[in-house]
């Protein structure tokens, strides 16, 4: 029996947001114990599967996705845990609480999760801070910030905020990824219109190549799309992708779309992730990799809760995996079981060698 078997009925006892909050602080204190982080890491036996990609060496195929560790409180402990990548955040310009509780449910039926966090965060300050010069000395996974607009500031100055979250995280990130598709700021998603999309593109590029001589290093640049973009208009976002020169593309954020769901709990309104997500998150990574014909690498994310599901995204076009939803089902060995997963995949599927 798997120890998160014992586990989770006593963290379903907890209200969600309660449960996660509890997780998040017993792995920030396992990070600040040498002993137990290493303890959790040789229990676990993180897959090796190194990977070059966006620049960056991964030492496997699978992360956390973003909305995990929005304040970058437990990067170590995350770390034991053997991703290979960790993506923080979401990160807004300034301290923002986001939306009244209750804001997150489970959906135990379905195997789902229902947010509308809104992206409650302390402020890239804050996680610029924590984060330090020292981030890249402890032995850790390739960070990632998610930048988020904060819930105050109009569309027209969207890319004035982007442009100084770089400013202020980009010393302290891996890369960067754009979070243009999160259904719990309003507006927020209508900057994947092709007129936004290309003028907050072009002004992040032209700094990010600014940042990149000033750090002498590279710093990928990713946009995270919704997976409730119709199919031509996934086509029309990858042609404004590929022009802008961007390192990659994450598919996909939580989906405002009610699929078939058991739990009495699928009426709330907010993003949903977890497995009725799977199906339209690995058609949309298949899209993305014909839009851009290969040419831009795809983070595959949104309802992979098993190995099998790993594989199945990895077919259709992912370079990387990320997890959030299945980790609350089935816990942190379920990151061995993807990672190898998804190692096995891309050793037979040739079409997701990264691009030159």
């Amino acid at each position: 029996m798997r120890p998160y078997s014992i586990l989770r009925p006593l963290l379903f006892r907890l209200d969600a947001e309660a449960a996660h909050a509890a997780s998040l602080a017993a792995l920030r204190i396992a990070g600040a114990l040498p002993p137990v982080a290493a303890l959790v890491r040789r229990v676990l036996r993180p897959v090796e599967d190194p990977v070059e990609l966006f620049g960056l060496r991964l030492s496997n195929r699978v992360g956390l996705a973003a909305g995990y560790d929005k304040d970058a409180l437990a990067v170590r402990g995350l770390a034991a845990l053997g991703f290979g990548h960790l993506e923080l955040g979401t990160v807004t310009l300034a301290p923002q609480p986001g939306n009244p509780r209750p804001r997150v449910f489970r959906l135990v039926e379905d195997r789902a999760v229902i947010n509308r966090l809104g992206f409650p965060s302390r402020g890239a300050a804050a996680a610029a801070a924590r984060l330090g010069g020292r981030h890249r000395l402890l032995g850790r996974p390739v960070l990632g910030l998610n930048l988020g607009k904060q819930k105050s500031t109009p569309l027209d100055r969207a890319a004035e905020e982007y442009l100084t979250l770089m400013e202020v995280l980009a010393p302290v990130a891996d890369y960067l990824a754009v979070n243009v598709s999160s259904p719990n700021t309003p507006g927020l998603r209508r900057l994947q219109d092709r007129g936004h999309l290309e003028g907050l593109l072009g002004a992040l590029v032209g700094r990010r190549d600014r940042l990149v001589v000033d750090l002498g290093r590279p710093l990928p640049l990713l946009v995270k799309l919704s997976p409730d973009l119709a199919d031509d208009e996934l086509e029309e976002v990858a042609s404004v992708l590929l022009a802008a020169e961007v390192d990659g593309v994450i598919a996909t954020n939580t989906t405002v779309t009610r699929p078939a769901l058991r739990s009495p709990r699928g009426s709330e309104s907010g993003g949903l992730s977890g497995a009725p997500l799977r199906a339209r998150a690995t058609d949309v990574v298949r899209r993305l990799r014909e839009g851009t014909q290969d040419r831009l690498p795809v983070v595959g994310v949104g309802g992979i809760m098993s190995a099998a599901d790993a594989r199945e995204r990895v077919a259709a076009g992912a370079h990387l995996v990320q997890l959030y939803t299945g980790l609350v089902y089935h816990g942190p060995g379920l990151v061995r079981e993807v990672a190898a997963a998804a190692r096995d995949a891309a050793r037979v599927a040739p079409l997701v060698a990264a691009p030159a």
